[in-house]
């Protein structure tokens, strides 16, 4: 992992602010319907209900930004991992990307999942396979990632897939005075490959998890403080690199995180995994599906955390 990639791309201008949306846009982004809505505009809702998708997409979106103003966003249809309640994602323009920057969406209870997505949006790994395997990966994925998304007082309840996940390449991801609800068969936040510079500060985690709460998967420089979590006997925060999974390379590693000041409550009681740094190092059957390269998780299985502070963590019962 090379930390300068990551301080070069958290250092850039925020996105400007997008134009207020129309009263003509307002009635359509509340009209039920089965497609998801295109917001490229700045809604502020009184309450009421959404209940479409939306699609925060392209750099025609940057700015863009959804209040809820305390309303639910419910799908029609069961939200899925390629057809998330909230898609903030890129779009492949030409030889290059259109990502969105300076995104938010505050105040509102999402049901179902929120997916941020550079290279892999809508479930084409094709880009992000061939990226992978050359040696500038981290920084082609970061530069056409969404950038700057914010999620404030948002109640993510979870109906079986992951409710926040944040792909590859995106920074400068912010969840803050938030509640995760619900259920998932896996994690509540997951942060993947090359991503960076998350801030996850003063959330609560009441959710059924399948596994941890929070999965670091090669992520970088991200900041986990003030958080309140009820694990029920599940993990809480891990930090690995998963190996070779779809055969994409994993070039860096989950290194130089700040986990500090968070309470964890119901920890299993002979096995107490709350903040686990290097959970995994290899071991897993696929690890070596991206064999053949002299770099990343290619080269080397193991998970290669280095720099992370985890300080002034607690655990009550």
């Amino acid at each position: 992992m090379s930390f300068g990639l990551i301080l070069a791309t958290l250092i850039q201008a925020e996105a400007p602010a997008a134009r207020p949306c129309t009263p003509t846009e307002l009635r359509a982004l509340t009209t039920p319907s089965d497609q998801a809505y295109r917001l490229t505009c700045r809604a502020v809702l009184d309450g009421a209900p959404v209940r479409r998708r939306i699609l925060i997409e392209g750099a025609e979106a940057s700015g863009a930004g959804l209040d809820c103003g305390g309303g639910v966003i419910r799908p029609a249809g069961e939200a899925t991992t390629r057809a998330p309640t909230v898609a903030i994602w890129s779009r492949r323009d030409g030889d290059g990307w259109s990502r969105p920057s300076g995104v938010h969406v505050r105040n509102c209870t999402v049901v179902g999942n929120v997916r941020i997505w550079g290279m892999g949006a809508g479930g084409s790994m094709r880009d992000l396979l061939a990226s992978s395997r050359t040696a500038g990966h981290t920084a082609a994925a970061q530069a056409a990632a969404p950038s700057g998304v914010l999620l404030e007082q948002v109640r993510f309840e979870g109906a079986g897939t992951i409710p926040l996940y944040v792909g590859p390449g995106v920074t400068r991801t912010t969840v803050v005075r938030s509640r995760f609800v619900g259920r998932s068969v896996s994690v509540a936040v997951y942060l993947d490959a090359e991503s960076a510079g998350a801030e996850i500060r003063d959330n609560d985690f009441s959710i059924r998890t399948g596994r941890e709460q929070i999965a670091i998967d090669g992520s970088g420089a991200n900041r986990i403080v003030g958080n309140r979590f009820d694990l029920r006997g599940r993990g809480g925060i891990f930090l690995y690199r998963n190996c070779g999974e779809d055969g994409v390379i994993r070039h860096q590693t989950p290194s130089y995180n700040l986990i500090t000041d968070n309470v964890f409550a119901g920890a299993g009681w002979l096995r107490p995994r709350t903040v686990v740094v290097g959970a995994r190092e290899g071991g897993r059957s696929y690890c070596g599906d991206d064999a053949g390269y002299p770099f990343g998780s290619s080269a080397e299985d193991g998970d290669g955390a280095i720099g992370n502070r985890v300080e002034r963590n607690r655990t009550r019962p």
